[in-house]
C-alpha cells in the first residue's frame, strides 16, 4: 500500500468515525454509495477500526463500541440506529395487534416505532413505562384510548423503573407485551445493562398473556449485565432479516416462534420460524 493509498484510508476511517458520532450505526451499503468505493474496501476498514476498539461490527454494518455489560447509550443515540429494522420489526409486531386490545410496551426505540403504527387503533389500552410512548399518544388523542404511563426512576434510555414501575404492573392483566432488549443472546438470553429495568421487563412481560420481543439484528450477541427473560420464556422474539445464518439456527431450536421481518412486508401465518418478506 503506498502512501497516498493510507492516506484515503485513514479519511475513510475518519468519515466512518464522524457519521458513528453523529448517527450511532453506520451501514456498509450506505457507506459504499456515499465513498463510491468497494464494498471489500469498506469492510477492511471497519476490520481495521474495530481492531483499535474504536467500533462493533454487526450483520452488515457496524455501531458505537459498548464494551462494558453496564454500559446503556441515551434513547436519543440509540434512535439513530438500525432504523430501516426497526420500523420493518414494528410493522410486523403492529399486525398482531387488533382493537379492543390491551397492550404492553416497554421503554426502547423499537416499541417507539411500534407506537407510530397503533396510533390509529381503535379502542385500544396501553400500559408503557416508557415517557416518550406516552407523549406519542398524548400528541394525538383519542376518546376510545387508554394509555396507562408508570411512575418509576427514569434512566438514560427514557424508562421509568424500579419498585414504583413494578408495584404499578401488580394487578395489569393485558393481552400482549411487546418487550423490547439490549441484548440477545443464547446463553444470557435477553438482557439489560440496568438492574431496575431487568426488574420492571420482567414485570411488563409478567402483565400480559402474550410476551413478544421485538429487536433488531444489532443486539445480537450483546450481553448486558442482567438477564430479564431467557430465550425460552417468550412466545416470540420480532427480528428483521439481517440477523446472521448461523444466530437464525440457534434461535429457532429455542425460541417458540421467530418472525424476521422486511421493511414493508406480510407476515407468513403458521411457522415456527417465519420471515417477512
Amino acid at each position: 500500500m503506498n502512501t497516498s493509498d493510507r492516506m484515503l484510508a485513514a479519511e475513510r476511517q475518519s468519515h466512518i468515525m464522524g457519521l458513528l458520532r453523529t448517527h450511532g450505526a453506520v451501514r456498509v451499503a450506505d457507506l459504499v454509495d456515499s465513498m463510491a468505493v468497494s464494498d471489500m474496501t469498506i469492510r477492511r476498514d471497519l476490520d481495521s477500526l474495530a481492531a483499535e476498539g474504536a467500533l462493533t461490527k454487526v450483520h452488515g454494518g457496524a455501531v458505537s463500541p459498548i464494551t462494558r455489560s453496564t454500559a446503556e447509550p441515551g434513547f436519543r443515540a440509540k434512535s439513530g440506529q438500525m432504523e430501516a429494522e426497526k420500523r420493518a420489526i414494528a410493522e410486523s409486531a403492529a399486525r398482531r395487534v387488533e382493537a379492543g386490545m390491551s397492550v404492553v410496551l416497554s421503554a426502547g426505540t423499537t416499541t417507539w416505532h411500534l407506537t407510530q403504527q397503533l396510533r390509529d387503533v381503535a379502542d385500544l389500552t396501553v400500559i408503557t413505562n416508557s415517557p416518550p410512548i406516552s407523549d406519542i399518544f398524548h400528541a394525538q388523542p383519542r376518546p376510545d384510548r387508554t394509555v396507562i404511563l408508570t411512575g418509576g426512576i427514569r434512566t438514560p434510555s427514557d424508562a421509568l423503573v424500579g419498585p414504583t414501575a413494578t408495584a404499578a404492573l401488580q394487578t395489569v392483566h393485558a393481552d400482549v407485551a411487546f418487550i423490547g432488549a439490549h441484548g440477545i443472546s443464547v446463553q444470557a438470553g435477553f438482557t439489560t445493562p440496568n438492574y431496575w429495568e431487568a426488574e420492571t421487563n420482567r414485570a411488563l412481560m409478567s402483565a400480559a398473556q402474550q410476551r413478544i420481543i421485538v429487536a433488531d439484528s444489532s443486539k445480537w450477541g450483546i450481553v448486558g449485565v442482567m438477564t430479564f427473560a431467557h430465550l425460552r420464556g417468550v412466545d416470540t422474539l420480532i427480528c428483521d432479516h439481517q440477523l446472521p445464518v448461523d444466530a437464525q439456527q440457534q434461535l429457532e431450536d429455542i425460541v417458540p416462534e421467530l418472525d424476521l421481518a422486511r421493511s414493508g412486508g406480510q407476515p407468513e401465518s403458521g411457522q415456527t420460524h417465519r420471515e417477512t418478506p
